[in-house]
């Protein structure tokens, strides 16, 4: 009997340990000597909330499911029907492939196809590798369409669990924050200094209530990476890094979710480009044939 979420790829050294799903190409669990940094769920369990999931063509949301690209008009199936957006890809839900196994690393791959609403295939390619730096994925995605097409990635993880979310503390290097409507789609942005929002020192989350994506980073120069970081007063602490590839971080605190769930974690997830990117532009990425985007990010314990 197949479980959930499919196969299963446990990879592990120098005490770290990660498991990857077949179901989505994601992350299942992650721990350190034990002790776990991403907030997973079961082998037996269907991925909640996207937890560990990756999120391509596009990260976020989509207003109504519609948008426009090259002069053509494209409307995407309602993944959020509540709120009337298409939501976080085409492949969280899909079967990947292992092509290379090791102790330590494993190589999971997807084959977008065209379909209605996204008229492109794509070639996706993930490696993750545990070591003693951390738990490392690097993804590549090729369009091995005929035509250029538009594209965001992200990935989902949730950090910190058992964690009380009020007194997590966070340092997020970013100058502003989007403003959102009722069915958080962005409307504008922000500067976070001298607000509630400013976590550019750490700071504890407190009561906010986040599903917020911030940007402007701050980085040593354009090509460093930028890292964000949660911690507790007893000494509990995690980072996730992402090249600069990803130019946005988002932030949900798990409000909406229902059960043992709610405020039990905090996503902080690596985006290329914000919410509504394909109907906005603001850096949404064009792949021409054959191109081939690539990022890394990874997950460290802090101590």
């Amino acid at each position: 009997m197949r479980r959930a979420s499919g196969e299963q790829w446990t990879i592990a050294a120098a005490g770290h340990e990660a498991v990857v799903v077949e179901i989505g190409g994601g992350i299942r669990s992650y721990t350190v000597d034990g002790v776990p940094l991403v907030d997973g769920f079961g082998e037996d369990e269907v991925c909640p909330a996207y937890a560990g999931a990756v999120l391509a063509p596009w990260p976020n949301r989509i207003r109504d499911g519609r948008y426009t690209f090259d002069g053509a008009a494209h409307r995407l199936p309602l993944s959020e029907p509540d709120r009337h957006n298409a939501i976080h890809g085409l492949v969280a839900w899909t079967r990947w492939r292992a092509t290379q196994v090791e102790d330590c690393a494993v190589t999971v791959a997807f084959d977008v196809p065209p379909q209605p609403g996204y008229p492109w295939a794509l070639s996706l390619i993930t490696t993750y590798r545990v070591g003693e730096e951390g738990l490392r994925a690097d993804h590549a995605v090729t369009n091995v369409d005929s035509s250029p097409c538009p594209f965001g990635f992200a990935a989902h993880p949730y950090l910190l669990p058992g964690a009380p979310v009020n007194e997590v503390l966070m340092h997020l290097p970013a100058r502003n924050r989007l403003l959102l409507d009722g069915r958080l789609l962005p409307i504008g942005a922000a500067r976070v200094a001298g607000t509630e929002y400013d976590f550019t020192t750490p700071r504890a989350i407190g009561g906010l209530q986040l599903d917020m994506a911030f940007g402007d980073v701050i980085r040593e120069d354009e090509k460093a990476p930028s890292e964000v970081t949660l911690s507790t007063s007893d000494g509990r602490g995690v980072a996730i890094w992402a090249d600069a590839s990803f130019g946005w971080w988002q932030v949900f605190t798990g409000d909406s979710l229902g059960g043992d769930r709610h405020r039990r974690s905090v996503a902080v997830e690596p985006m290329t480009c914000p919410p509504d990117a394909f109907r906005s532009g603001k850096d949404l990425i064009t792949l021409q044939p054959g191109q081939t985007w690539s990022g890394s990010w990874g997950i460290r314990p802090l101590n």
